[in-house]
């Protein structure tokens, strides 16, 4: 799957991902609401309940940033099926002025976030590979 078909995918084919971080015992995978900005995955911290705003994902990123991203699609008609992973290196934004552009295009895409915005921080992912596979090839 080419790049830029594969990011086009990620972003019109599916609402949520899941990511996975280094963790310090073993990979830490977690689903995320996400957006493409350009180049890059963002994904934020958002008002859903939980238990600390310091997240284990964003400490794992700070420690080690190389993450992957997998998206994908099930359906029983096996011939519908596919997948698309990034492979990237990703940050934590917590300046408001990064985070706004982040913020905007989860807000457009999500209208959850229109009441709501996440505040942050957010997670920018600079995608370095574009991997993927479908059952059936369209064309």
């Amino acid at each position: 799957m080419a790049g830029a078909r594969a990011a086009g995918t990620v972003a019109a084919g599916t609402a949520v991902a899941g990511t996975a971080v280094a963790g310090t015992v073993a990979p830490h995978v977690i689903p995320i609401t996400f957006a493409l900005e350009g180049d890059r995955i963002v994904s934020a911290v958002d008002a859903k309940p939980k238990t600390t705003r310091q997240l284990q994902r964003l400490r794992n990123i700070r420690a080690s940033p190389g993450v992957a991203v997998l998206a994908d699609h099930y359906e029983d008609d096996w011939t519908r099926l596919w997948w698309v992973r990034a492979d990237g290196r990703a940050c934590v934004l917590d300046d408001p002025a990064a985070m706004a552009g982040p913020i905007r295009a989860l807000v457009q895409r999500y209208p959850q976030y229109r009441d709501q915005p996440p505040s942050g921080p957010v997670i920018s992912i600079a995608v370095e590979r574009w991997t993927g596979w479908a059952a059936a090839r369209s064309g």
